[in-house]
């Protein structure tokens, strides 16, 4: 396997363009599918700067798709108009995704990037009571 090229291996203002050829026809197919350069940030890792992650609990996702369309590494995963989780691999832990989630509780939420995710979701918070107004 090629090792992918880590965030302080480019110079400074670099700019990455994803597809090698053929930008359109790309663009209408499926990630897995396009034909992206090696330089890319689809091909290429920030992971290892990360120092927290989001983790995704599908029991609390409505699937609105706010965190896929924020996330600026493409990194949120979904499939068959379903919300699946994240793409470690290129996550750089931002934490966008978890901001913008409306759910409550969060279905994205922050953790140690060390944390196991299942030890994370036995860490989830309960739904927030909303104040009464007089």
């Amino acid at each position: 396997m090629e090792k992918l090229k880590g965030w302080n291996e480019f110079e400074i203002g670099t700019l990455l363009f994803p597809f090698e050829k053929q930008a359109n026809e790309n663009l209408g197919k499926h990630a897995s599918e396009r034909a992206y350069r090696q330089d890319s940030s689809y091909t290429a890792s920030v992971a290892h700067w990360r120092v927290n992650k989001p983790v995704y609990n599908h029991d609390h996702c409505i699937n609105c798709f706010n965190c896929w369309v924020f996330c600026p590494d493409a990194s949120i995963l979904a499939r068959d108009d379903k919300m699946s989780g994240v793409d470690y691999v290129h996550c750089k832990g931002c934490g966008v995704c978890a901001q913008v989630c409306p759910t409550n509780p969060k279905s994205l939420i922050m953790f140690s990037d060390y944390m196991s995710e299942e030890d994370a979701l036995t860490q989830w918070p309960t739904k927030e009571s909303k104040a009464k107004e007089a």
